[in-house]
């Protein structure tokens, strides 16, 4: 059964967190797809995309405690609705409301109820089945915000703590999802990385620790570990990974050279194969992307990649170019990334960096070929003229 509408996805960049200065940031806002979603959604639907990531930004949502405004959010449903276009939702995309942080005593509380708020609203407005992302990339938040002061409560070496508690209450919102919405489907996102011994071959004990500790929300969540906060294997429905350039690493060095002048990485079919492996779930890629000239060559090493990891067996449904517009950076507002399908100019308009795009319609036609699925060639052609 297909999961998803279309192989490629889009991704909106959501993140709603305090940055390191101690400013909230709202990047809906900032890159205005909040505003212009029509505007996004025609724009990527008109290069074949009709499957999107979205989050509700919690901390704009919950006005006070257990207050909810999800106008704005029934405002992109309707625009999706119209347009055919299948949504993913995160309720945590790393922000919080300013009076909580995961460590809180009342931090899981607030979060299940949020999550009963979200399923009743989403089941008022929407007749689609609802796919939830209840807690983005909870290894990478809990190393943000627990040991390198990136974010909300600025702590360090409490990266183990925060994740303790963010698994905590990822598993009673799933419960309550579950409860609220028993047809809803639960995407578990966590990041796909691996980290290379020294050049002198030291530290293996170590580095294979490393590698493994990527694994523990997830295996927290299934009740592989921790057992006494309730996880079960039933609650890893569907499972995104996350990866990027800097996602391969050499212990105690720098991110690995992207092209590489010397191969060292590790395929990315061979990561996205050894997590499916490892739990025998429907997977996708629910992030990927570049910056600057590298971006199309990229999506063509990728997209290779993921037709590999099929090749050898992995039940893998999609990749998410993410994002789609591009970004600033979360700790200087001022400064873009140049890592969207459309860049931004000094007033948001969407600039198509057609070298890129020419790339996704390529590789979306290479996927749907190697899967027997049809492309439309009027949106070929159209997008050739750009």
């Amino acid at each position: 059964m297909k999961l998803f509408n279309t192989f490629f996805m889009g991704g909106y960049e959501c993140a709603d967190q305090i940055n390191r200065s101690g400013e909230r940031i709202n990047l809906l806002k900032e890159t205005q797809h909040d505003v212009r979603v029509t505007e996004d959604y025609e724009a990527i639907a008109a290069i074949g995309i009709k499957t999107v990531r979205e989050g509700i930004c919690w901390s704009n949502v919950e006005k006070n405690p257990y207050n909810y405004d999800f106008s704005e959010v029934q405002n992109r449903i309707a625009v999706a609705d119209n347009l055919g276009i299948q949504q993913i939702w995160d309720l945590i995309h790393f922000g919080y409301p300013d009076d909580i942080y995961p460590t809180h005593p009342q931090f899981s509380q607030r979060f299940e109820k949020l999550c009963e708020a979200f399923a009743l609203f989403f089941r008022s407005v929407s007749n689609k089945q609802l796919f939830v992302v209840p807690v983005n990339e909870i290894s990478f938040l809990s190393w943000h915000s627990g040991d390198v002061r990136g974010t909300t409560p600025f702590m360090v070496n409490s990266g183990w703590d925060i994740k303790y508690h963010l698994c905590k209450a990822a598993i009673l919102g799933i419960k309550m999802l579950k409860k609220m919405d028993p047809e809803c489907r639960i995407v578990t996102v966590e990041p796909l990385i691996w980290v290379h011994d020294n050049a002198l071959g030291e530290n293996s004990a170590h580095v294979t620790e490393l590698n493994e500790n990527q694994f523990q929300a997830m295996d927290i969540i299934a009740g592989r570990i921790c057992p006494e906060l309730g996880g079960s294997e039933k609650f890893l429905d569907i499972l995104g990974f996350n990866y990027y350039w800097n996602c391969q690493w050499e212990v105690h060095g720098l991110p690995l050279d992207w092209p590489e002048s010397f191969p060292r990485r590790l395929p990315v079919s061979e990561l996205l194969f050894m997590a499916y492996n490892r739990y025998k779930k429907p997977l996708f890629l629910s992030e990927t992307g570049h910056f600057g000239e590298g971006r199309a060559e990229w999506i063509e090493e990728i997209t290779a990649e993921c037709l590999e990891a099929q090749k050898k067996g992995a039940d893998l449904n999609g990749i998410c170019i993410y994002p789609v517009t591009d970004r600033p950076d979360w700790d200087n507002l001022k400064k873009y990334c140049d890592c969207g399908i459309w860049d931004l100019d000094e007033n948001n308009n969407r600039i198509p960096y057609s070298k890129y795009i020419v790339a996704v319609i390529r590789a979306q036609i290479l996927c749907n070929a190697e899967n027997k699925k049809e492309f439309s060639q009027n949106i070929i052609f159209n997008q050739m003229e750009i």
